[in-house]
């Protein structure tokens, strides 16, 4: 079996059962077997596969039959400008996100060294971002899962960052460093409703912990803001993502807490996704 004849059955394969995407996903799946690249493939349709091969692309086309997402499948997301391991201890880095990296970057002078910290760092996506491109800066990076945590640690070290990222296992409850300049998190938003309204693919294989922000939602939402008011330094950043329809009460939240809302970004589909806040004396 070649190629071309393995792409075209798992693209059938995969959309009898209802997979989206489906084409791009074969592509990707035959990428990661054969070690290579997906235009590499594309030039060489008529390449034979290996038995051990064609076992593996099969192997991998069942779990995509059970909607199990793609990047856990590959074991890896791109993200901002860089490759990032995932499983299924972390949420999938998102391209909405970048906006959390966009907005803080406008917060952190070249060259300058800024205190920065990251609340449910996940895979470490966000952090190690910012760090690439603000090297002179320190950072801490906290999440509630040691699993998680460990993911991270492991992406900092494939980026060579493991030196300048502090990585903690805790809860923010429980945090007690003070003076930052910057603190950013993607805290879990979603609320209990539109948990279960969620695509299979992430209901039932990205962690619940880092996507469920209790009933209303704002369970995670109101922790980050109200621990950030202590943590931050005076005229220093909140930058939060959130979920569409929550601005509203995330100003409420953020005035009541004594921050001054700088800005409110919109994500790639026109939605409120990202609030910028600074802490007032």
């Amino acid at each position: 079996m070649n190629y071309n004849q393995i792409l075209r059955e798992g693209e059938i394969f995969l959309k009898k059962n209802k997979i989206n995407n489906s084409h791009l996903d074969v592509e990707l799946i035959l990428s990661k077997v054969v070690k290579r690249t997906r235009e590499e493939i594309i030039l060489n349709t008529n390449n034979k596969l290996k038995n051990t091969d064609i076992k593996k692309f099969k192997h991998y086309l069942l779990r995509r039959k059970k909607n199990e997402p793609i990047a856990y499948i590959l074991g890896y997301k791109h993200f901002w400008k860089h490759k990032f391991l995932t499983n299924k201890s972390v949420l999938i880095p998102r391209p909405d996100t970048e906006l959390v990296i966009e907005e803080s970057l406008k917060f952190l002078p070249n060259g300058k060294s800024k205190k920065i910290l990251d609340v449910g760092t996940g895979s470490g996506c966000i952090i190690i971002s910012l760090i690439k491109e603000r090297p002179k800066c320190t950072a801490t990076a906290i999440d509630i899962s040691l699993k998680a945590i460990n993911v991270a640690k492991t992406n900092a070290k494939l980026h060579q960052l493991e030196n300048k990222i502090n990585f903690i296992n805790i809860d923010i409850d429980k945090y007690k460093s003070y003076n930052y300049d910057l603190i950013i998190s993607n805290p879990p938003y979603i609320n209990s409703v539109e948990f279960n309204r969620l695509d299979d693919d992430i209901k039932f294989h990205e962690p619940k912990l880092a996507l469920s922000g209790g009933s209303d939602g704002f369970r995670d939402l109101k922790k980050v803001i109200f621990k950030s008011k202590k943590l931050l330094k005076i005229n220093g950043k909140l930058i939060i993502e959130i979920g569409h329809k929550q601005k509203n009460e995330c100003m409420k939240m953020l005035n009541e807490n004594k921050f001054y809302v700088n800005k409110l970004s919109k994500d790639l589909s026109g939605k409120d996704r990202c609030i910028v806040s600074t802490k007032l004396p």
